[in-house]
């Protein structure tokens, strides 16, 4: 009689997961890994979940940083971390922005990434994990009243490049994707004040994609920056 196979999935860990590019990561992986999906509350992720039956909801408010810490302890090795969990404020000059508007930017955009992943440090180097960060072409470059949150990515990718050289066993993974075809994009175009054009963004699908690429490297190679830019259909 064979022996059972004692092969498991990686697992990721998969924050912002209930819709728009989160669900659409969650949608790629799910035939490869073990999936924890992270949102905000139970309930937003009832529509994904009932999509991926075989994951599990990691429902937990990543700026309330005594449930993530609790939330944390029962993962003890983790091969991905995807932070895909983010906020985009609507667009103000500087001289327009509150000081609200920059601390809640900057809390759920960098310091939230910074004290999950500092939490999950000894999962990942368990597993010598993967960190992907969201960011942004506003990691990049600044727009004019794009200053909040583009500081916010600023932040993200020093992040990262910080990270990648302290912690030489995980590989760290930049994603600069330009505008993505999502609610979140819908809210900004309305708020610029013009008609929403599907087609003029990279769909959530292709970005989705191009983060699993990143995860099947080989080990001999480190995806340090990937930037995406939208081609119009």
């Amino acid at each position: 009689m064979a022996e059972p196979s004692t092969d498991t999935k990686p697992t990721a860990l998969i924050t912002g997961a209930s819709r728009g590019l989160g669900a659409a990561i969650a949608r790629e992986l799910a035939p490869t890994h073990d999936l924890l999906l992270g949102a905000r509350s139970a309930d937003s992720l009832t529509d994904i979940l009932a999509e991926l039956p075989d994951a599990t909801p990691w429902p937990v408010e990543l700026t309330d940083y005594d449930a993530v810490a609790r939330a944390a302890t029962s993962i003890e090795r983790l091969d991905v971390l995807v932070h895909n969990a983010g906020v985009a404020e609507e667009l103000a000059t500087i001289a327009e922005s509150s000081v609200t508007q920059w601390r809640n930017t900057l809390e759920a955009n960098l310091i939230a990434v910074a004290e999950l992943t500092r939490l999950l440090l000894p999962a990942l180097r368990a597993a010598k994990g993967h960190v992907v960060l969201i960011n942004s072409g506003a990691g990049l470059r600044a727009n004019p009243r794009w200053a909040v949150y583009a500081a916010s990515k600023f932040g993200l990718r020093a992040f990262g490049d910080a990270l990648r050289q302290e912690e030489s066993d995980l590989r760290v993974t930049s994603i600069h994707p330009g505008r993505i075809d999502t609610d979140m994009q819908r809210t900004i175009v309305e708020g610029e004040q013009r008609d929403y054009r599907p087609n003029e963004f990279l769909t959530p699908e292709t970005v989705a994609r191009t983060i699993r690429n990143a995860l099947e490297t080989p080990r001999d190679a480190h995806p340090t920056e990937i930037v995406l830019r939208p081609i119009p259909r």
